[in-house]
């Protein structure tokens, strides 16, 4: 009897573990990237599950869309007061490294704005 009640918080415990590894942020796709982040500037980002963006800093509000594919996002400005030299796409790699953090690597970006930006950390608002 004793033998069996083991089995059955064991078995408990296990079927815990799964299902609580089942609710995690997600690390890739679209997903990790919705919700709205904020930056050590102030910068105000809020990017929508449709692949659109809304950008809301001290200087500037600009809007566009962004194409993720696993980790990486192409963002493309389709509106609003962008920099100099910043209409063309930005190409990044990001990560999740916990639940709050959203963090971003140059491949290739000609908007020495955006870079300056986009690659600081970013926190869950």
């Amino acid at each position: 009897m004793k033998i069996q009640c083991f089995f059955r918080i064991v078995f408990a415990s296990l079927l815990l573990v799964l299902l609580s590894g089942c609710v995690t942020t997600p690390r890739s796709g679209p997903a990790a990237l919705t919700g709205t982040w904020t930056n050590s500037l102030g910068t105000v980002w809020t990017m929508k599950s449709d692949g659109t963006f809304d950008v809301v800093n001290p200087k500037r509000h600009i809007w566009g869309n962004v194409t993720v594919s696993g980790d990486t996002v192409t963002i493309q400005e389709t509106g609003g007061k962008a920099a100099k030299g910043c209409r063309g796409p930005g190409v990044y790699k990001f990560s999740r490294p916990n639940e709050n953090t959203l963090t971003f690597t140059l491949v290739k970006d000609s908007c020495k704005e955006r870079i300056k930006n986009v690659t600081l950390p970013w926190h869950q608002k």
